[in-house]
């Protein structure tokens, strides 16, 4: 049995044998016991006709098996491969090191595996987490008052220019543009959120929360733009309120400990697209849905398309949960953030489901 797998070897031999060319692409539903494992589990090897094999370990969670305690496969990816940790955990250690290659090397590691062992894992390279960081630092020290120049030494910046470009491909404006119009009533504020699935950035009024994205989208630059447009006053960088409630919720949300989203939305789009939106805040966290599903919902069932394409406009990540939403087959298709992102949340919110099960026994 297959999902989502190509057409390939003895899928049962190369698993077991641990055939370093389906590391990380294959794991085995074991029928008889529920559960699902990474390659090179120490538990008792499963009989052949036991065993259904599948692309993901999101395929395996909606097949509805769940993860082996002996190898943890739903464990953070990067504990398996050694060198992003240390990478990562260097990082952490050095926030504001201007990172080059050269530093790589300098660590024992090869420039081109490690871009390739990121892009595998995460969609982007060590250097431009370690340069969305540096930026990540300039927008809380700008939203706090700090001067231009000053978040720019800060971030680890030597060049005025640099930081500028670093800023606008991040953000779709200079750090000027951000900072230097009047702080009227309820304008509009930018923050930076920290989370754990990566930083993310943030756009609310004195009202409601107009915007929350992953940092590292391309798309981020161009819907802020869009935003900007839109909204009646400057954005500037700075809190508010709502971006307090906004950052309060989503620290509960990865804790574990709520999937409820309280802050108010504004919801920039057509009317079919925000009906859309207001259907994905209807699907109970850990359920998944397919597009056609979402369609009939909504009482558009030949709109499956259309409503494909209003699922990836979402500017809201995780408070309008367009994560929910899967293939018909079963696959994590179809999420601006990442897949890796996706299934991340879809396992994180399957603990949600389980609790509220224990709670109504």
């Amino acid at each position: 049995m297959t999902q989502s797998l190509p057409p390939g070897p003895d899928y049962y031999h190369a698993f077991f044998t641990q055939d370093p060319a389906w590391d990380g692409r294959l794991w085995v539903g074991v029928t008889s016991t529920g559960i699902f494992c990474r390659m090179g589990c120490p538990a008792r090897q499963p009989k052949p006709q036991n065993c259904a094999w599948y692309g993901s370990v999101g395929d395996c969670l909606d097949a509805g098996f769940r993860a082996c305690k002996r190898c943890k496969p739903m464990l953070d990816r990067a504990q398996s491969e050694p060198q992003v940790q240390a990478l990562l955990a260097a990082l952490d250690a050095r926030p504001d090191h201007r990172w080059t290659e050269a530093d790589i090397r300098a660590m024992g590691y090869d420039p081109s595996t490690i871009r390739r062992a990121f892009h595998r894992l995460y969609g982007t390279t060590f250097l431009d987490i370690a340069r969305q960081r540096r930026i990540g630092q300039a927008v809380k020290a700008l939203g706090s008052g700090a001067r231009v120049i000053d978040a720019q030494m800060a971030a680890g910046f030597d060049s005025a220019s640099g930081f500028r470009a670093g800023f606008a491909k991040l953000m779709g404006c200079t750090p000027d543009d951000l900072t230097r119009s009047e702080d009227k009533p309820n304008a509009p504020k930018a923050s930076w959120f920290d989370t754990e699935l990566g930083p993310m950035v943030a756009v609310a009024d004195d009202q409601k929360l107009h915007l929350l994205e992953f940092a590292d989208r391309a798309i981020l630059p161009r819907e802020l733009s869009r935003l900007r447009a839109a909204l009646p006053a400057p954005i500037r960088l700075g809190r508010n309120a709502i971006m307090d409630q906004a950052e309060a919720e989503l620290t509960e949300f990865f804790a574990g400990r709520s999937a409820r989203f309280q802050t108010p939305l504004a919801l920039h789009g057509t009317e079919f697209t925000k009906t859309v939106w207001r259907a994905l805040c209807e699907i109970p966290a850990g359920q998944t849905i397919s597009y056609a599903q979402l369609a009939q919902t909504i009482g558009r069932p030949t709109a499956t398309r259309a409503v494909a394409r209003a699922n990836g406009a979402n500017q809201i990540a995780i408070m309008i949960p367009c994560h929910r939403v899967i293939g018909a087959d079963g696959s994590l298709t179809g999420y601006g953030g990442g897949l890796w992102r996706k299934e991340r949340l879809i396992h994180l919110e399957r603990q949600f489901a389980d609790q509220g099960a224990k709670a109504a026994l």
